[in-house]
Parts: C-alpha cells; structure tokens; sequence
C-alpha cells in the first residue's frame, strides 16, 4: 500500500525548488513511502495507558555546589593578554558606528 506516490513527490521537490527526475524520484518516493509506513505502524500502537514523559530514564541534577578557589590576579591576566592598556585588556572592535 503505498502512502505517497511519486506525482506528490515531484510536486514537493518543485514547491523545494529540487529537481528530481528519473530513478532518483522514484527512489525518494519508495524511501519516503517507507517512512511513513512506519509512521502508520507507531501511531497503531496503543498508547493509551502510558504515561508522558520527557526522557526515558529518570534525570536528577548533576550540577556540582558552586566553591570559591582561587583565580588570577588582575595583573596575571593583563599580563597574559596579547594587547593590554593596564589595568585593561584590549580587544579588536566588534561594534561598528
């Protein structure tokens, strides 16, 4: 049983501005036409007493506590910088007038 026939593929390819022709429109259309066969097969099965989920497995949050440590100084950072103006670190213009 087919659910889409080449005549609707080939309107979709020109509404997509595709060109398809020949063995490859036919070819799309018999892999689209299983795509959707199997579209038919999941929405027979009944899912009625399933509960809706957003993920398969149980999620908690795997974020770790914040902890204060130490960083660079100010001096260290400027000093690391390829451009610096002390105590600045100079970038290239990104914002255009």
């Amino acid at each position: 049983m087919n659910v889409i026939s080449p005549e609707v593929v080939k309107q979709v390819a020109w509404l997509a501005r595709l060109r398809l022709e020949g063995q490859a429109l036919d070819q799309l259309a018999a892999q689209l036409d299983d795509i959707l066969q199997y579209v038919q097969q999941l929405q027979a099965v009944p899912t009625d007493a399933v509960e809706p989920t957003s993920h398969v497995l149980p999620l908690a949050n795997v974020l770790r506590p914040d902890k204060r440590r130490a960083c660079l100084s100010q001096e260290a950072v400027v000093r690391l910088a390829p451009a610096a103006q002390p105590p600045f670190v100079k970038v290239p213009k990104v914002i255009e007038t």
